[in-house]
Order: C-alpha cells, then structure tokens, then sequence
C-alpha cells in the first residue's frame, strides 16, 4: 500500500559540550522555534518533522507532500525569510560551518529495511 506522503530520515552530529546541547534542546522546545522556520517549512512541503537525539547525534524524521523534490525544496527553503539566520544561530551547536544550509549540514540516511 501506497503512502500518503514520502518520509527522509537525516542526521547530524552536536559539539560534545552538555550546556550547548541543554540550549539545543531548549531552542527546539514546544513555540521556541521562529515562525518563519516552520512557516517555511510547510511552504516547501514538510508536513511533519521531528527530532530525536541521543548523546551528540539527532535523527530527524521528515514527513513531506507526495510529489516533493527533496534538492529542489531544500534550496527554496534556504531562501525563505530568517532560514539563513537561523542556521547561522544553531550552528554553533553542530559540528557544521556557520554559513551552511540545512540541506548542507543533515545527511539523508539510506533505508535499509521496511517492514512493509
């Protein structure tokens, strides 16, 4: 059966540092992202995303439209209002340049087994 939308698992590491990644977790917390980043994200086609971690990794799990063109939509959303302000400000968590984008700095991960 045919899902309802297409999913991409990503990852990225954290500097080992306990206070930056209390403060990650915390501009990651319920109405602590700007609105602009989730505006823009819906914009682009996510339709749901989370983030998990453990120690320094996160694993994002991206829920998108079915038609979406993960290059074409990273690239347009690296151009949306505050995007590039934003991946400046949380970079100093990540092991990433300052100046890259959020397509730059999570790797896609490779599905290796559906239960399905």
């Amino acid at each position: 059966m045919e899902k309802p939308f297409k999913r991409f698992c990503k990852t990225l590491s954290l500097k080992d540092d306990a206070a930056l990644i209390e403060e990650y977790k915390n501009a990651h917390a319920p109405g602590a992202v700007w609105p602009e980043i989730t505006k823009g994200m819906h914009e682009v086609g996510i339709v749901d995303m989370e983030i998990y971690i453990s120690g320094t990794i996160l694993f994002m799990i991206m829920d998108t439209v079915p038609d979406f063109d993960h290059d074409k939509a990273m690239a347009i959303l690296a151009e949306k209002p505050r995007q590039a302000e934003w991946e400046e400000y949380v970079s100093k968590f990540q092991h990433t340049s300052h100046d890259a984008t959020a397509g730059e700095k999570w790797k896609l991960m490779e599905q290796i087994f559906s239960m399905d």
